[in-house]
Parts: C-alpha cells; structure tokens; sequence
C-alpha cells in the first residue's frame, strides 16, 4: 500500500476510533472519547455505518460481524489492545497511565481484551439500532459530508 493511500473518508491528519454502534460498551466508550477527548483528536464512525464498513473493508477485516475496536490514523489501523492503548496515549492524565499496559506481551493484552470484547453483548447489553449522536456531538463523528476526501 501507497503511504499516500488512504481509507475512504479518512486523510492523513484524521484518527478515527470505528466501534460497534449497537453494544452499549461501545456506546458508553464513544461517549467517554467525546467527554476526554477535549482537543477533539478524535473522530467517532460506527462500524454499522456505510462508512465504518467501507474502511473496515478497505482494511480486510469482517463488515458483517464485529469483534473489535479499530483504530486508524492516517493509513495505519490497531485493532484490540493496542487501539485502545493508541486512544489512551493521546488522552490527558490520567487516562494515559493506562499506557502502562503495553509492556504486557501483546498476546496476554489481546486475549483479556477478547474476553470481554467477544463476551460484550452478554455483559452489557445491547441495543436494538444504532444510537444517533446529540447534535452538539455530530461534528465528533466521520461522515460523507465532514470528511476531507
């Protein structure tokens, strides 16, 4: 891949966190990306979007079904632990003590991020549609009409 080449809707500049719009997890961490990330690094898709799965198959992950956070800044995309590590070194104190965590191997981080990622539906619900942002928070989210390409 072109290091010019970028995922629809994205541009070199943009970090965008794609979650899965109808887990209530991913919900309450969109939210909590809106409230600390106050520099607004941070553009919010959901994978159910026509964009989400436009970029999710750029990347050749799954746009029917969804077992990770993903993370893509520029060109690059992390997935699991170190996409939420990624999002974490970039908040304010105190969230980026949580860096910490990628001194553990990479294999043990994935699979505590596994158990709870595969296991989300169960532990926290689910709704039954995708959520709507607020309108003060529509600027927060990638879409057609937002993006630079």
């Amino acid at each position: 891949m072109a290091s010019t080449d970028y995922p629809p809707n994205i541009s070199a500049n943009d970090r965008v966190i794609l979650f899965d719009g109808v887990c209530k997890l991913c919900n309450f961490w969109s939210q909590f990306i809106i409230k600390y990330d106050v520099q607004h690094r941070f553009k919010l898709c959901s994978v159910q979007s026509p964009e989400g799965k436009k970029i999710l198959a750029y990347f050749g992950m799954p746009t029917d079904y969804f077992e990770t956070m993903l993370y893509v800044e520029g060109n690059q995309c992390f997935e699991k632990s170190d996409a939420f590590l990624k999002v974490m070194a970039q908040l304010k104190w105190p969230f980026r003590l949580l860096t910490v965590f990628k001194f553990i191997p990479k294999r043990i981080r994935d699979w505590f991020y596994d158990r709870i990622a595969l296991n989300r539906y169960a532990l926290f619900g689910k709704y039954d549609c995708c959520i709507l942002p607020e309108p003060d928070h529509q600027q927060r989210f990638l879409n057609r009409d937002t993006s630079s390409n």
